[in-house]
């Protein structure tokens, strides 16, 4: 039976459903049913089986699934029901997001492996490593809600923090899954440099949330602020923000206006929490008082906001930009070490420890 490459969710929480959706449908389209719909004349290659309403219903789809050869993940509150078909993964129902999207990606890589291998010669057609795929897949359906984010700034659309969450969640997932370093090798071939800083922030925020073992909602927030915290640039013309040279005295200006544009947008509509919109206004701040846009020094500066500072100067060192090459790691952490005291000392030694190390294994810098 002919399978397309889609993802089919049957869930009786058609919010949630709707919010996995939008976290794969970059990468692979998405389709939500309600579990009473019929099975699809076409199967999809991988569904995910949310029906907790009706445990003989979800069993009456895990059994359809597996008749049709399409691979499942389970979300569920009941013990499994019988023998696990080896196709089948199960899941707590209150499973994060972050462990649900890695099962699922993992589950796609496999049987698009399984069907690439079914339909190329002998000998050819040789998949990607495992790990880089999936970061892969995990950055881009992350650079598509950056899009999307960036997008909607600039044109004065709503920016809701489910989209946001979106985003995050696939980061989260992707630097625990698959480690810091493969998510900065990945993403570092995505051509929009805005949005690539974006993800290469929010990744070191990624790490570095974990590496301190932050709680769990913590590490989100810190993860969501850092891909949050350029949004005013959608709102910087293109001449200023894609300029190959050094700005002017008034270019500059006009971009040191970014932190509190982003912070007006999304505090203006709602639903953003206080830190986060600290971060997006005051990451440009110094512990000396010398940043903008405020001044702000010492204490003034929450911690939240001093990570991503350390995280985004971090990740501008080390990127390629049209007017000068990247540092090597150690070279900008060098650097980062000689603005103590602009930066947190106790912080920035934590990121050495906890985040580039994860850089440095297996590899030279």
């Amino acid at each position: 039976m002919t399978q397309t490459s889609t993802v089919l969710i049957v869930s009786d929480r058609p919010d949630l459903a709707v919010l996995l959706a939008r976290a794969v449908e970059n990468v692979v389209a998405c389709r939500c049913i309600d579990p009473r719909e019929a099975f699809p004349a076409v199967p999809p290659l991988v569904a995910v089986v949310d029906v907790n309403q009706d445990s003989a219903l979800a069993r009456a789809w895990i059994a359809r699934l597996h008749a049709a050869r399409v691979a499942s993940l389970q979300l569920t509150d009941q013990a499994p029901h019988g023998r696990t078909a080896a196709a089948t993964r199960t899941l707590r129902a209150d499973a994060p997001r972050t462990v649900v999207l890695a099962t699922l990606f993992g589950l796609i890589d496999t049987w698009q492996a399984v069907r690439r291998k079914a339909a190329a010669p002998s000998g050819e057609g040789a998949p990607l490593q495992a790990g880089a795929a999936k970061a892969e897949r995990f950055a881009r359906a992350a650079t598509g809600t950056v899009a999307r984010l960036f997008e909607a700034a600039a044109e004065g659309r709503p920016i809701t923090a489910a989209e946001a969450d979106a985003g995050t969640e696939n980061i989260l997932a992707a630097v625990s899954e698959c480690g810091i370093r493969t998510w900065l090798e990945v993403i570092e071939r995505h051509d929009q440099q805005l949005y690539q800083h974006s993800l290469s922030v929010a990744g070191y925020a990624a790490a570095f949330g974990a590496g301190l073992r932050l709680a769990r909602a913590d590490q989100t927030r810190l993860a969501r602020a850092a891909l949050l915290h350029d949004l005013g640039k959608a709102k910087i013309p293109l001449e200023i923000l894609n300029k190959p040279g050094r700005l002017t005295d008034h270019e500059m200006a006009v971009m040191r206006t970014h932190p509190a544009i982003g912070a007006d947008l999304l505090g203006a509509q709602g639903g953003f929490d206080t830190a986060t919109l600290d971060v997006i206004r005051h990451h440009h701040e110094m512990l000396d008082g010398s940043g903008y846009p405020a001044g702000l020094a010492g204490s003034a500066i929450p911690d939240l906001v001093r990570l991503v500072t350390i995280c985004d100067i971090h990740s501008a060192l080390t990127e390629r930009r049209a007017y000068r090459d990247p540092l090597p790691h150690r070279d900008a952490h060098d650097l980062m070490l000689g603005m103590i005291p602009k930066l947190d000392a106790h912080l920035l030694r934590a990121f050495e420890r906890v985040v580039l190390n994860g850089i440095f294994e297996d590899a030279t810098a």
